[in-house]
């Protein structure tokens, strides 16, 4: 009796593996080279060379993850939002202006329970107003008064219709 096994049972073996891994590790990924090692399987059973069982093993694999990832973002994925972090978070926020900004040297703002140093890009703002972060320039904010805007006043905005 000949206990050696056959290669499509490594095969089997291997596919046996990944999915327990799988199982363990639940990162959705294994799964694809369980189901290669399945084919290969299948090929050595076939009685196909080890070098074609190996090529198999890897286009399915690789075929099968790639195809997936792909799926999965466009269409569960195609709805969803960047989502802001850290620095990237705070432009358009409000803060609260702790220390006066001047014009020629800033002043202190207090946003997310953290003071940073502000610069005005609307002149002189007094302490305890609102304002909004409309740049980060490194550990620096620029901010704005939410009621200055950049838009063209309404005598202008006639002037230009006639």
């Amino acid at each position: 009796m000949d206990l050696t096994p056959a290669a499509w049972q490594l095969w089997i073996v291997a596919a046996l593996i990944c999915g327990g891994l799988e199982i363990k590790l639940s990162g959705f990924g294994l799964v694809w080279f369980g189901a290669g090692a399945l084919v290969s399987s299948l090929a050595a059973a076939l009685g196909l060379g080890g070098f074609l069982q190996v090529a198999l093993f890897a286009t399915v694999s690789i075929g099968l993850f790639a195809a997936s990832r792909t799926l999965f973002k466009n269409v569960f994925m195609r709805n969803a939002s960047h989502l802001k972090t850290g620095v990237e978070a705070m432009v358009g926020q409000e803060a609260v202006v702790m220390e006066a900004i001047g014009t020629p040297h800033g002043g202190t703002v207090r946003i997310n329970g953290e003071l940073w140093t502000a610069r005005s890009l609307s002149g002189a703002i007094p302490e305890g107003e609102l304002v909004t972060v409309e740049q980060v320039e490194g550990l620096k904010l620029w901010v704005r008064r939410p009621s200055a805007t950049l838009s063209v006043p309404a005598a202008e905005q006639k002037q230009e219709k006639v």
